[in-house]
């Protein structure tokens, strides 16, 4: 697994080498994850990999069949230990907010608090303003929209000051353009309170939006870890690269540390001759040559060979259009992204090229597996 975290920082939150199962069914593997103060850290994946078991187990909902929890060094789960949930003064946000309906708001948000009165007005009264629902104290959640209960399940979670904070896809049941503004107003008010966060979703833009680091998950297990730039930039392999776009790949063999493509002769140090090997680009980094008709400028370095492919079809998706062509080299189907309009017809002969150093170039997975076969 890869990851680049710095060393050196107090660790709120740790999970070390976890496992968990439901019966002969494993939803966990070796999982090791730390969240520091005032960082928020996005659990990334599809549904099923194991997102909500892995925060259920941080919350203290589940015990870790293998490994341990421990919050501030003190140990809270492990074979010999489960300190239950209300013990571990870890908030929680879900995705239907589990707001009391028989309460008005402000009395959700003070559920919980403890000390003065005095205080806990204070605190209540000072969050709701933050929110922008301290007109709305008196209201009960059904009165509210979407929007309004997410902030107030926000607050709720953020009013007892907790050190952790743990957040189920909490943003999932609001539409798009709300979305995008509850999203902002809780960035904001995470930095402000500093808790350590781990925030579940399986939408790659919503980690990239908030997230300090992701943790990207699949079938149980952290294959990656990092700041949003190193994930999106450095992906581990072909499968992390396709979770946060489309990607065209573009098949090859070694020979001579060397792949022939579409696009002249990739250098591809470090793989076996014969190997079979995959290049990974992103549509936005293949590049259309307005200018060139079979001939033109020589291309840089950097662009590679051009290739000429002719159009399948084009799309306009709202402030781009996507290209779809069959490269004549050897028919393989590529898709190219512009800014703006640009809808060539059907059997248009087009020249690409692309950004050699935005590709990246993974063993084949049958390649990789038989890789680590070991023979007599």
């Amino acid at each position: 697994m890869k990851h680049d975290r710095p060393e050196g920082e107090a660790i709120r939150l740790a999970l070390e080498g976890v496992g968990h199962a439901f019966g002969a069914t494993r939803a966990l593997t070796d999982v090791s994850l730390a969240l520091r103060a005032g960082e928020i850290t996005c659990l990334l994946g599809p549904s099923g990999c194991g997102k909500s078991t892995l925060l259920r187990v941080a919350a203290g909902v589940e015990g870790p069949t293998e490994g341990r929890v421990l919050i501030d060094g003190r140990v809270v789960s492990d074979a010999a230990t489960h300190v239950p949930p209300e013990a571990r003064g870890v908030g929680l946000v879900f995705q239907d907010f589990a707001l009391f309906p028989h309460m008005r708001v402000a009395e959700n948000v003070a559920f919980g608090l403890a000390g003065p009165r005095a205080s806990r007005v204070a605190r209540v009264r000072r969050l709701l303003d933050r929110v922008g629902l301290a007109a709305h104290a008196r209201r009960y959640p059904h009165q509210l929209s979407g929007g309004e209960q997410q902030r107030v399940a926000l607050v709720r979670a953020l009013a007892p000051r907790p050190r952790i904070l743990l957040m189920d896809e909490p943003f999932s049941g609001l539409d798009d353009r709300l979305r995008d503004a509850v999203r902002d107003e809780t960035l904001d008010i995470l930095r402000e309170e500093g808790a350590a966060v781990l925030l579940v979703t399986h939408e790659p833009e919503e980690a990239m939006r908030m997230a300090d680091r992701i943790a990207l998950m699949r079938a149980g297990r952290i294959v990656q870890e990092g700041a949003p730039y190193n994930v999106y930039n450095a992906p581990a392999d072909k499968e992390a690269a396709m979770f946060f776009s489309d990607v065209n790949v573009i098949h090859g063999v070694v020979r001579n540390f060397q792949t022939e493509t579409p696009f002249g002769m990739f250098l591809t140090p470090g793989l076996a001759d014969r190997a079979d090997v995959e290049i990974v680009i992103r549509p936005q980094h293949l590049k259309i040559d307005f200018d060139r008709n079979g001939a033109g400028p020589l291309p840089t370095p950097q662009d590679g060979v051009p290739a000429r492919g002719r159009v399948t079809r084009a799309r306009f998706v709202g402030d781009r259009s996507i290209v779809e062509l069959a490269m004549d080299h050897d028919g393989s189907a590529l898709k190219a992204t512009i800014p703006g309009v640009f809808l060539p017809r059907p059997g248009t002969p087009l020249w690409l090229s692309l950004r050699r150093d935005r590709c990246f170039v993974f063993p084949c997975r049958a390649q990789s597996v038989l890789d680590d076969l070991h023979f007599a």
